[in-house]
């Protein structure tokens, strides 16, 4: 009796989750879910944030700083190679269940983290954190574009963005109050870094499960594991030289083997997609669709920028203010609050007006403006205060062109691919900040020894107490000094030419950024304006099925009916005339 009362409540829950017969989900429904993908999409943006702060700590404990480039290395390869697989995937077989695998994989590989005792062990744990941290934003996505029409998504979205924003004040926060704890409960602070994902887990799993039920027709297919393999063959090398690169050298033995392999995987992965055409992982016909096209490109110059962005100011309020990574991250703040206020007046006015195409032409607008600005507002000297207009500004820029983008490409493709269409512009953000990042950080140590050489060489002619002191920095030698920063506290008089130097860098990419993101204002000029449908994909989907199965019946009804005319035209067959004798057969 008590099981098949479960099994009863069971039904009545699932009932009361899924959508009505026409397909439309109330806002009550759609609040409830975007509850647990907001928890889920936190844990992957917090957790972000919460390591880069305190992985300086992690690397000590674990006597391994020189390895810790490969815990963000692997996490990065997992969770980029990871995107466009689930997008294919939830088009196949609906997005729930990869949801809440991705949800478990990523716990999983959490608590490993938090039990990791080598900086070995803890690239490879944070490498299963990535598989399920690759589902966690782009299948978000990808359900609210299956539950909410196009006119009514970029409103839910803007929640997203909250939590975005959010996850960058609150990352370096948590993260350096852990980090800088002995321990908590017998364990070391950082490890709970990773085991406070744990419950949120839990909380965004049984949500997930209990609220999320969505219709879905299973469709038969050929998985593209050619398709994958070539992906990964093309991923890897570039993602691990992207990241390594700098140390390598580009040009290095191991840099030229990363291309050509690369290059190869990149040739194989186009011809599987050919051959597995519309089964492929990322069919090639989307190219065909100017929107998808535009997305994709735009998403790669839109996240090179964005990526050099986010990553120098923190860079400059850290080394050039002093500040710790904690209180870094909340003098980003203003960006934060940008980027939250761009979303939400976006995903507002799109929802009135229906137009989205401006959206990420202001961005871009905005973006070039705040980084030219800061390319010459920011001195050695410079208030924080004096740049929170230009941060706001940013922010603004990139909260316009998060979601219209995304919305632009799932109103412009069929409803039965929004999945793999979805993770395709994430994936291309993804690589475009990948690639932004490690260009801006070799431009940065590239130019840096140059700057802050020359700087120091000036005050040291000027003062001789200074070129004693230049002189010893010397010893250490200058990629010492730009592998710990805080070396320079040793040397007081060349603090200040030190900050010089690294401001006019910082300055440099700046503006080398800005001009990246420009390009991007190009390439979004060509996006199409379409009209946004009022359908979710779910209910376009049973619209098109509706459809063919009328034409199905159309055409059987035809069939039918052309049978029987025929059947009513054909002359009666009757056995011939008897012969009558001495006839001729023949006559």
């Amino acid at each position: 009796m008590s099981q098949t009362t479960a099994a009863e409540r069971g039904a009545r829950r699932r009932t009361a989750a899924a959508p009505d017969a026409d397909g439309t989900f109330s806002h009550r429904q759609i609040v409830t879910i975007l509850v647990g993908l907001m928890v889920a999409m936190f844990l992957a943006a917090l957790d972000q944030t919460v390591v880069s702060t305190a992985i300086r700590t992690i690397a000590d404990d674990l006597q391994g700083y020189d390895l810790q480039a490969w815990a963000t290395t692997a996490f990065l390869i997992t969770s980029t190679i990871a995107t466009p697989l689930y997008g294919k995937l939830s088009d196949i077989y609906g997005p729930r269940p990869f949801y809440l695998f991705a949800i478990s994989i990523f716990v999983v590989g959490s608590v490993l983290c938090g039990m990791a005792d080598s900086m070995y062990q803890l690239a490879a744990f944070r490498a299963v954190q990535g598989i399920g941290a690759g589902g966690l934003m782009s299948l978000a996505f990808v359900i609210i574009g299956n539950i909410v029409p196009p006119r009514e998504r970029s409103r839910y979205q803007g929640y997203f963005m909250a939590v975005f924003g959010s996850s960058s004040v609150l990352g370096p926060v948590i993260g350096g109050f852990f980090a800088g704890q002995g321990s908590l409960v017998g364990v070391e602070g950082w490890r709970w870094i990773f085991f406070i994902n744990v419950p949120l887990g839990a909380v965004a799993f049984v949500t997930i499960w209990r609220v999320l039920h969505l219709p879905h027709e299973r469709r038969e297919h050929r998985i593209d594991w050619p398709g994958a393999l070539a992906l990964i063959t093309f991923l890897v090398p570039l993602l691990v030289i992207a990241e390594q690169g700098r140390t390598w050298g580009w040009t290095s033995g191991r840099a030229l083997a990363c291309y050509a392999i690369g290059a190869v995987g990149f040739a194989l992965f186009v011809l599987a997609e050919r051959a597995y055409r519309d089964d492929a992982l990322l069919p090639l016909r989307l190219f065909r669709n100017r929107t998808f096209t535009v997305s994709g490109v735009g998403s790669v110059v839109m996240g090179a920028g964005m990526f050099g962005g986010l990553l120098l100011l923190p860079q400059y309020l850290q080394i050039v203010h002093g500040s710790s990574a904690t209180v870094a991250g909340l003098q980003m703040t203003p960006l934060v609050l940008g980027i939250m206020s761009g979303g939400i007046i976006s995903g507002t006015t799109i929802s009135r007006t229906g137009k989205y195409k401006v959206f990420p032409l202001v961005g871009v607008a905005l973006m070039v403006v705040a980084l030219l600005s800061l390319s010459f507002v920011v001195q050695a000297d410079t208030s924080v205060w004096k740049m929170v207009p230009f941060m706001v500004m940013l922010g603004l820029g990139l909260g316009f062109n998060f979601q219209p983008v995304i919305l632009a490409v799932q109103n412009a493709v069929s409803p039965r691919e929004i999945g793999v269409a979805t993770s395709s512009v994430t994936f291309f953000r993804q690589m475009g900040g990948t690639i932004g990042t490690a260009a801006f950080l070799s431009i940065l140590f590239t130019r840096l020894p140059t700057e802050v050489g020359g700087r120091i060489g000036e005050v040291a002619g000027a003062n001789p107490e200074a070129a004693a002191q230049a002189q010893q920095l010397q010893q250490g030698g200058m990629d010492g000094l730009l592998a710990d920063t805080t070396r320079i506290a040793e040397f007081p008089l060349l603090v200040a030419p030190f900050r010089e130097g690294f401001t006019a860098t910082i300055d440099l990419v700046f503006l080398i950024a800005a001009g990246v993101v420009a390009i991007g204002f190009f390439v979004f000029l060509f996006l199409p304006q379409l009209a946004l449908s009022d359908k979710s994909g779910i209910q376009a989907q049973q619209d098109e099925a509706t459809a063919a199965a009328g034409e199905r019946n159309d055409v059987d009804d035809a069939g039918q009916q052309a049978m029987q005319g025929a059947g009513a035209a054909a002359p009666t067959s009757t056995p011939p005339p008897a012969g009558r004798p001495g006839d001729d057969p023949a006559r």
